[in-house]
């Protein structure tokens, strides 16, 4: 029994040793060498000032050699696309960003990347979707039948509108259209911008289609096919950061706020349409269910 316990210590004190020499050799690492850190951009994106603050930390951080942006996401607010592409501007002014396409990089999803100095996506990702959309429904018809009447005392006509209780007016549809189209505007002035594309290329691509990645590399909406190991290759040819400095996640939240956030998104989805929480003008591919 004393010789299995001292067998025991000696593999408990070789444990600890190795773990402290590991974790000396990490710190070491993000001190001397720095690191790459990376932020996962996953599902509908909206405004969030928090990344925003994160994103800031990353661009002042001199351990921080790169960015590295996992996006896996069909769209999500006009404004939510607006500042994710600018956080990665501010990340860029001071060290190189790279993005990487998973599934879908759609929409804000891709309004978003082209904030990034490098794009990669796999063959098979789905890209693109330069469009914006507004979406009313007219359910005047429908209350009418069960002897429902809908009334709003407002300042003006255009005031709250398009509304599912008024039915869609011309001078509705013609402002709601002028919306619409000065934020698509916007969004092919970013990438005409960002891909260095004449403006009649890219609008012929802004038309709310979508293409694979192989597809995307043609119309050079992105620059190559691949992964997070070709973004770091890319890293380290165009700008010397060494394959052997670790990945580190970029800090967005403590565990309260990522707690109350999981029990707000699952309280909209049991009484609301995902689609119908979404604040603001929606950049964002879903294609209708059969």
């Amino acid at each position: 029994l004393s010789r299995h316990l001292a067998v025991w210590r000696i593999i408990a004190i070789v444990a600890v040793v190795v773990a402290i020499v590991v974790g000396v050799g990490r710190l070491t690492g993000y001190r001397a060498g720095g690191y790459v850190a990376y932020l996962d951009v996953n599902g509908i994106i909206v405004d969030d000032p928090e990344r925003d603050a994160a994103l800031d930390d990353v661009a002042d951080n001199g351990k921080a050699k790169a960015l590295l942006v996992r996006i896996d996401s069909p769209g999500g607010t006009v404004v939510g696309g607006e500042s994710l592409f600018h956080g990665l501007r501010r990340v860029a002014e001071e060290k190189p960003v790279v993005a990487v396409m998973g599934t879908m990089a759609t929409s804000a999803g891709y309004m978003g990347a082209v904030g990034a100095d490098h794009i990669l996506a796999r063959e098979g990702s789905i890209t693109g979707s330069i469009g914006v959309i507004m979406q009313t429904t007219d359910i005047t018809g429908l209350l009418e039948k069960i002897g429902v009447s809908a009334e709003s005392i407002k300042s003006g006509p255009l005031k709250a509108v398009p509304s599912p209780l008024e039915p869609l007016t011309e001078d509705v549809r013609e402002a709601s259209r002028r919306l619409v189209e000065d934020i698509h505007a916007m969004f092919i002035d970013l990438v005409v911008a960002r891909r260095d594309l004449p403006r009649d290329e890219v609008a012929a691509l802004a038309d709310g289609r979508v293409f694979t990645g192989r597809q995307a590399v043609d119309v050079r909406l992105i620059d190559a096919i691949g992964g997070e190991t070709e973004a770091r290759e890319w890293l380290k040819d165009a700008h010397g950061i060494a394959l052997s400095l670790p990945l580190r996640e970029v800090d967005l939240a403590d565990g309260a706020r990522a707690l109350r956030r999981m029990f707000e998104g699952l309280t909209e989805k049991t009484f609301l349409s995902e689609r119908l929480t979404l604040d603001g003008l929606i950049s964002l591919w879903q294609p209708d269910s059969p």
